[in-house]
């Protein structure tokens, strides 16, 4: 059963220890997508590891991430609508909120990619202008996992081929709030049934891939869990053990996720195991205990990779490929250690301009006409 109330939800907007696992998503999926994007020779330790460890899980992590950080704001505030038009000024400052967070730098960097395909693109790194179009076009309309399957192995998406799972959260943004409006208090078993009939999903087909929704419900339901006596009697418990345990349990699912994501270890069942593990590690960062990486410069610089993740996500590819077309027009003999040096660059102050003069104001401008949309509606009511 759904009871959610205001006394449910923990208020802090932002929990130190999810924007740690933010971080720990971001940079997996940054070196997953580093093998042959930027790294193109063969390393014998890289390819030790990704033979035991895929990084590509970090993406299934933020998803966990998403469907908990926005079902434990937005469910509540959904149960509060007496009528359909209540749900409708909720579900539009909803909605309204996320485009003006997630749109501006989404767009911003298709356009930039576009542009480099059309004007830095010596190298071809970035494919050819029609394909990065139609890429920019699947990312402005959100079908970018269809694109995404349909490219599959079969041509080059485009630059922006990151932008499918975008798409997938941003389907699920639209249909959270409708379908706990509809099912009210039905709406947990619905969601256990949904995730269950996923569970046996196998990675090696695209098509259910990239619309896969187990691991953003498994963190939904563990935002409807959080208002339980159960989950909070377990973090009490967690938070009680020693350091030295605590630490152990956090790098064992780590660990875990990392061989979940190597499929072929563990064909059967990965994608959902992986959604379980993910979520267990959400269950740890939400207690804000600093049972992630407790405290420290260490805790210091992932919380603040965590913060800028959205955008190092969308750029990191395009950097990627930046750096190498610089070097290339420099000297194409050019070792890799200047490149990746350079698409480092190239990544952290994007993502710390993006951040500042982008997310930041954009966010705040997006609460102001949410609060805007909300005001309206109340004063079409009173008069």
């Amino acid at each position: 059963m759904m009871q959610l109330t205001d006394s449910d939800v923990r208020h802090r907007s932002r929990l130190p220890d999810i924007e740690v696992l933010r971080g720990l998503a971001v940079a997996g999926v940054i070196l997953h997508h580093s093998d042959g994007n930027l790294l193109t020779a063969p390393h014998r330790l890289l390819d030790t590891l990704r033979h035991y460890l895929d990084y590509a899980v970090g993406v299934d992590l933020f998803f966990v991430i998403s469907g908990f950080v926005i079902a434990r704001a937005l469910l509540p505030a959904v149960a509060r609508c007496a009528t359909g038009r209540d749900f409708v000024t909720t579900a539009g400052a909803f909605w309204i909120r996320r485009a003006w967070r997630l749109m501006p730098s989404a767009w911003l960097w298709l356009a930039l990619i576009l542009a480099a395909s059309a004007w830095f693109n010596r190298a071809g790194l970035f494919g050819s202008v029609q394909t990065n179009a139609w890429a920019t076009l699947a990312g402005v309309l959100d079908f970018a996992n269809v694109r995404f399957a349909q490219t599959f192995f079969h041509r080059f998406y485009g630059a922006s081929f990151a932008w499918w799972s975008l798409s997938l959260e941003e389907q699920f943004y639209i249909l959270l709030p409708l379908l706990a409006f509809l099912f009210g208090r039905r709406l947990t078993p619905v969601l256990l049934l949904l995730a269950v009939v996923q569970f046996p999903l196998q990675p090696h087909s695209v098509w259910p891939m990239v619309f896969r929704s187990e691991p953003i419900l498994v963190g939904v339901l563990l935002a409807i869990w959080e208002t339980t006596a159960s989950y909070e009697a377990l973090g009490r418990g967690i938070a009680r053990l020693a350091a030295v345990p605590r630490a152990a349990l956090v790098l064992a699912l780590i660990v875990t996720l990392g061989v979940l994501g190597e499929r072929g270890l563990v064909p059967r069942f990965a994608i959902g195991l992986i959604a379980l593990t993910s979520g267990a590690l959400v269950f740890l960062a939400a207690q804000d205990r600093g049972l992630i990486l407790g405290a420290g410069a260490l805790r210091r610089l992932f919380v603040w990779v965590g913060a800028r993740s959205y955008a190092l996500y969308l750029i990191h590819v395009p950097a990627f490929f930046a750096a190498r077309e610089i070097w290339f027009r420099l000297g194409p003999q050019t070792t890799e250690i200047p490149v990746a040096l350079t698409a480092l660059g190239l990544l952290l102050v994007g993502a710390e301009l993006n951040w500042r003069l982008v997310e930041q104001p954009l966010r705040a401008h997006g609460a102001r006409v949410a609060n805007g949309f909300v005001k309206r509606r109340k004063e079409v009511v009173l008069f």
